[in-house]
């Protein structure tokens, strides 16, 4: 299936090499890098638009067809909640993008596996949810590169974007997310579902997205039963609207699981 994507941005390279897990050592993180980099013209993205110079913009808007709106969610997979997050979209027929953590990932295999067999995106979001612009730039990659290894490994996809925990970023972030083959992405619409500011709340900020937006939600990281609770009226408001829900940017099978 086709993805809508930010056609002002490169085409990114998804090839991982080597473990690069949290706590390996600084040679494997080295090399996780360099493969990246020396392969940067060996493997097209998913989705593949004209270069440009700056392949660590940020995705904040979908820049596809002006009728379309990206549903995402972060911080899982949760044992509780993405499995009633799962059986909506499936129900409405909606594809969504879940920025995982590799923690998650790792404690909860069959979920993660589930989000691509069930047919969404699965992207980063780090390893366990750190600021990126407070660590070191090793650390950086250490937590970037573990967790789009673990989603390999686990769901046999390589990942196209990543996600800053908090929205925490700047040029050194966005340009090591680059250098590993994925795009940054933040949103358009924060749905502040974390706060839980009730069921109505949620539902108005969402469908406050005007067209061409990313709008953000929560699967994990706290009670989200606020959030599987909005869902169904969100998806009617902006079937209602005359609006498509699709994914950020489709995922593409890769080397794993292994």
């Amino acid at each position: 299936m086709d993805c809508p994507v930010d056609r002002n941005l490169g085409g990114v390279v998804n090839m991982w090499t080597g473990v690069g897990r949290i706590g390996r050592s600084r040679r494997h993180g080295r090399r996780l890098v360099l493969a990246a980099v020396l392969l940067a013209g060996a493997v097209a993205a998913a989705c593949d638009p004209p270069a440009i110079p700056d392949p660590g913009r940020t995705v904040g808007a979908l820049g596809g067809p002006p009728s379309q709106v990206a549903l995402t969610f972060d911080d899982g997979p949760n044992p509780q909640w993405t499995p009633q997050v799962l059986d909506i979209l499936d129900r409405y027929g909606v594809s969504g993008t879940f920025f995982v953590t590799g923690e998650q990932v790792a404690r909860h295999p069959d979920l993660a596996r589930a989000i691509v067999q069930r047919g969404h995106s699965i992207a980063n979001h780090t390893w366990n949810h750190p600021t990126l612009t407070r660590i070191s730039g090793r650390a950086m990659v250490d937590q970037l590169a573990g967790t789009s290894n673990v989603i390999r490994d686990t769901t046999g996809y390589i990942v196209s974007y990543a996600r800053p925990p908090y929205g925490s970023t700047n040029a050194g972030v966005n340009n090591t997310i680059a250098s590993l083959g994925m795009r940054p992405a933040l949103w358009s619409v924060d749905t502040r579902d974390w706060s839980r500011p009730g069921v109505g709340a949620i539902v108005r900020s969402a469908l406050s997205a005007r067209p061409d937006s990313v709008v953000l939600f929560h699967d994990g990281g706290g009670d989200r039963s606020q959030t599987v609770a909005a869902l169904p009226a969100i998806i009617e408001g902006f079937r209602a609207r005359g609006m498509d829900l699709t994914r950020v940017c489709d995922s593409r099978p890769g080397v794993g699981p292994r």
